[in-house]
């Protein structure tokens, strides 16, 4: 147990703790510049005359690198400090954001470019998602984990609510190129909180790199829960990104009115995320991982909503139950990888779990783009909706699901 964490056993909240807090603010402030970049990425591709496949294109680039570069980010976050691994990725997030949003601001940006900067964030995007998932371990006992993932996710979530509101509102009023510069200025901010955050290495093994994703593959494997529930998430996540991120605004673009109804949409979806974490810190799970399964399958009502041609208030509806469920999936989950894996392995054990999730992503959005030409983009979504609704129902369907509970 590092000090930070040692420190926490003798406070009654995580919140006690100034590492911890730093690191919530951290995450704060660059989640009130993510929270608007999705809708004005996508506008940002579709004000240069992009449609489907372009936008296809750029999504499918920026999540190509979370792929190819993910499981080294693990290994570094078993060796190094992660707080330095999440001071350089929010540093070159933040430098690629603010490439994008000069070109999208002087009217020179076009599919390649805005997919170079995409490309240039995923990067980011791989080597501090591995480290940012043992932080928490780190800073707080494990008694105090549950609590404290969700309260990582509690001001994150409350940005979202407006986030998206605003990006539409900005989007509309002044093109993309203004929320995207927000949000690389918030990257710069947390970069720079997270210089103070000093945490140690984790442990200190002999041996290479491929040794250690070696073990780390033989770990992978030796948990069933862990290698189901990720198969599982490759492809719910896929058919969820492709339905909401990809068809969703341009769904909304043809039958609704546009960046403002996507907007509320997303508000309605972050309300959701909100509402999912206020539940968290009042309930304590004791079945973590059937939890997690279980209400990850809320993501196909707002997919459903939209192919059926429901009015807004529908659609913001089903996305706030979505917005809950999936809050409530993450923090379980999150819990239950940081409880039943050892603190030296959960880089490499996040970095599987986070390639495996993302691995049919890019093949996701090109054959959703592919299949909008081809047929409406209702129906589109209402099939991811379906293939959701399926896998969720065969992962519960796993005996060890129901093993991996809180302790």
């Amino acid at each position: 147990m590092t000090a930070p964490a040692a420190a926490a056993t003798a406070v009654p909240t995580p919140l006690r703790v100034p590492a911890f807090r730093r690191f919530l603010l951290a995450n704060l402030v660059s989640a009130t510049g993510s929270a608007m970049a999705p809708l004005a990425l996508a506008y940002a591709v579709l004000g240069q005359g992009g449609g489907a496949g372009s936008l296809g294109v750029v999504l499918a680039t920026n999540s190509v690198p979370t792929i190819v570069f993910t499981l080294a980010g693990g290994v570094l976050a078993d060796r190094f400090s992660r707080s330095r691994i999440l001071f350089l990725g929010n540093l070159l997030a933040g430098l690629a954001q603010g490439a994008l949003a000069m070109l999208v601001a002087t009217h020179h940006a076009t599919t390649a470019s805005i997919a170079g900067c995409g490309f240039a964030s995923g990067v980011a995007a791989a080597f501090t998602a591995p480290a940012a998932a043992g932080v928490v371990g780190q800073l707080v006992p494990a008694n105090q984990l549950l609590r404290a993932n969700a309260l990582v996710r509690l001001p994150n979530n409350t940005v979202k609510v407006l986030g998206p509101v605003a990006a539409g509102l900005i989007v509309a009023m002044g093109g993309p190129g203004w929320a995207l510069s927000w949000d690389a200025l918030s990257f710069l901010v947390a970069a720079l909180l997270l210089l103070g955050l000093r945490l140690d290495a984790p442990v200190a093994r002999a041996g290479g790199a491929l040794a250690d994703l070696r073990a780390g593959w033989a770990g992978f494997r030796s948990r069933v829960w862990l290698w189901t529930y990720t198969a599982a998430g490759t492809v719910v996540v896929a058919a969820w990104l492709a339905g909401y991120q990809l068809l969703g605004p341009l769904v909304t673009a043809e039958h609704y009115s546009g960046a403002r109804s996507w907007g509320l949409v997303q508000g309605a979806f972050a309300s959701g995320l909100l509402a999912g974490t206020v539940l968290c810190l009042r309930w304590k799970p004791y079945r973590l991982l059937a939890v997690a399964v279980a209400t990850g399958a809320g993501l196909c009502l707002p997919l459903a909503a939209l192919a059926l041609g429901l009015g807004l208030p529908w659609v913001m509806a089903a996305a706030a139950l979505a917005g809950i469920g999936l809050d409530v999936a993450v923090v379980a989950w999150n819990t239950a990888l940081q409880q039943h894996v050892p603190q030296g392995e959960m880089g490499r054990m996040s970095a599987f779990n986070g390639v495996g999730e993302r691995l049919a992503i890019p093949l996701g959005y090109l054959i959703t783009a592919l299949a909008a030409h081809a047929w409406a983009g209702r129906t589109v979504l209402l099939v991811c909706a379906g293939v959701i609704a399926a896998t969720t129902l065969l992962n519960l369907c796993v005996r060890d699901v129901y093993r991996v509970n809180r302790r």
